[in-house]
Formats: C-alpha cells, sequence, structure tokens
C-alpha cells in the first residue's frame, strides 16, 4: 500500500513538471513568434532603406547629370552673349523718351546691323540728327515715322533713301574719315565696350558725354 502511494506521489511531481514544461515551452514559443516578427519588420525596413537609397542615389546622379548639362548650358550661353557683345554695340534709350525706347527697339533687334552705317544721335525728345541731317521723329500707331519735306517717311523708307546720300557726304567731305570711324568702332566693339557716336555735327549741336549713343558694326 506504502508502496502505491509513493508511485502516485512520483506521478502527480511528473504531471506537475510536465504542465511547468509545456507552459515554459509556450513562452518560448510566444517569444519565438514575436522574435520572428521583429525580425521580419527589421527585414522590410531595411528593404525599404535600401530601396529608397538606391531611389536618391539614382535620383541624385540624375541629377548631377542635369546639373552638367545645364553648367553646359549656361557656359554656351555666356559665351554666345560675349559673343554678341563682341559684334553689337546696344543703343540704350532715354528714360521715360518714348520715341528714343521705339528707335532703341528697332535699332537692337534690326536684322542687319551692318547696314546701320549712319547714326541717330538724340538731341531732344524727338528730335535726332542722322548725318548732316536734323530729323524730326513720332510714333504713330507703333511705327516710326520720320518727316521729310512736308511729309513722312517709315523709317525703313527713310534708311534706304537717305543712307547713301549722307555717307556720299561724308566721304565727299573727308574721305579718310569713313575709314578713320570704321577702324575706331571695330578696335572698341573687339574689347566689348560701347562706342560712342561720332556722327558729323557742329558745335553747337554738340552733345554732351552722358548722353546715350548707338553705334554701327562695320
Amino acid at each position: 500500500m506504502a508502496k502505491y502511494r509513493d508511485i502516485e506521489r512520483q506521478l502527480a511531481e511528473a504531471r506537475r513538471a510536465v504542465d511547468e514544461i509545456r507552459v515554459a515551452k509556450q513562452s518560448l514559443q510566444d517569444q519565438l513568434a514575436e522574435a520572428s516578427a521583429y525580425i521580419l519588420q527589421l527585414q522590410e525596413e531595411i528593404y525599404s532603406s535600401k530601396r529608397k537609397s538606391l531611389e536618391l542615389l539614382t535620383e541624385l546622379k540624375e541629377m548631377s547629370l542635369e546639373c552638367e548639362s545645364l553648367h553646359a548650358e549656361i557656359e554656351a550661353l555666356k559665351n554666345y552673349i560675349i559673343d554678341l557683345k563682341s559684334r553689337i554695340a546696344v543703343y540704350i534709350p532715354v528714360k521715360d523718351d518714348k520715341v528714343d525706347k521705339r528707335i532703341a527697339e528697332y535699332i537692337n533687334n534690326y536684322p542687319d546691323r551692318q547696314k546701320l552705317k549712319i547714326l541717330f544721335m538724340r538731341e531732344t525728345e524727338g528730335v535726332y540728327q542722322f548725318g548732316t541731317k536734323r530729323v524730326v521723329v513720332k510714333i504713330d500707331k507703333d511705327k516710326i515715322n520720320i518727316r521729310v519735306g512736308g511729309g513722312y517717311l517709315s523709317i525703313d523708307e527713310f534708311l534706304d533713301q537717305y543712307t547713301p546720300t549722307e555717307l556720299e557726304k561724308i566721304e565727299r567731305k573727308d574721305p579718310a574719315r569713313k575709314f578713320s570711324e570704321r577702324m575706331a568702332v571695330s578696335k572698341s566693339l573687339k574689347g566689348g565696350q560701347m562706342v560712342r557716336d561720332n556722327s558729323p555735327e557742329s558745335p553747337s549741336k554738340r552733345i554732351s558725354p552722358f548722353k546715350k549713343y548707338h553705334s554701327p558694326v562695320s
């Protein structure tokens, strides 16, 4: 009988040990599940981070290529501007003078600047010296008209009609002057500097050196 009770006691202890092992096993299984979930989360975050880093590197490479392209375009534009400045003197209009601004637009956008061999020199608003001629200029519906005699000519008609005459007057008065002026203008323009107007004028009509001028390209 005592032997039987001892066996029951041992069996009860074994059952308690099994229960404790089962509880410990379940706890370990729960911890393993949490650890696995955490590892999966870390793997997803690492993958996402690597993918984002790859996207950023790709974007950075594209931006670097774009920056290089933009730098090349900027340098090309700078060289183009320098080239333009070396070949073309810009007519700078007088502030708040609508007529002078319109003439500046016409001259600065003229397709063949080499044809503008005689200069317009502003005396007062609407009054200019063109070679040896003193002319009155007005703007009519955004068109430049120049008074000649009792009527008006468009600026294109005026240039076509009077440029050869004024050139002949200059050459007849001083044959060497045209050549010397062309050389002076050419040297100044090669230096990329603004050139002062050297059109013929009488001492009474001489303009202050602080006035704005436009210069031709010879």
